[in-house]
């Protein structure tokens, strides 16, 4: 059976990341995991979809650490997916963090545009279960 895990990083009252992780999960059918809640990948996972939203255009501090934290010997993969108004600046500053640790990123990431987040459910859920079936 394979292992998969959804951690997020969400600071704004309208949780649009949170939601989008919970659409994730449950395409998949786990739980989502916010950072601050477990701040550290206790046991190996073959995927882990990770995610945040830019935060005045930078990544926030808190994704940056668990970034940071994660190994190599841990994972098999991250799929990344992100919330925003704009920028998807989030996700090529993880991709540079795990190419740097040498942690395999999937290339296609999940991107939901805050206005539309309610629009963007079910194609989180679909993308979810596309590659949790890879497995």
């Amino acid at each position: 059976m394979s292992n998969v895990k959804v951690r997020y990083c969400s600071k704004t009252k309208m949780g649009n990341t949170r939601r989008i992780a919970d659409a994730i999960a449950e395409g998949i059918g786990v739980s989502a995991v916010s950072i601050d809640e477990e701040p550290s990948l206790t046991e190996y996972t073959d995927i882990l979809f990770l995610g945040g939203a830019p935060y005045a255009n930078i990544m926030a501090p808190e994704l940056r650490e668990y970034a940071e934290s994660l190994s190599g010997d841990k994972i098999g993969k991250i799929v990344l997916f992100t919330t925003s108004n704009w920028s998807q600046r989030t996700v090529a500053a993880l991709k540079k963090i795990f190419a740097s640790k040498g942690i395999k990123v999937e290339d296609e990431y999940f991107y939901a545009h805050m206005l539309s987040i309610e629009k963007k459910i079910d194609a989180a859920k679909e993308f979810g279960k596309k590659f949790a079936g890879e497995i």
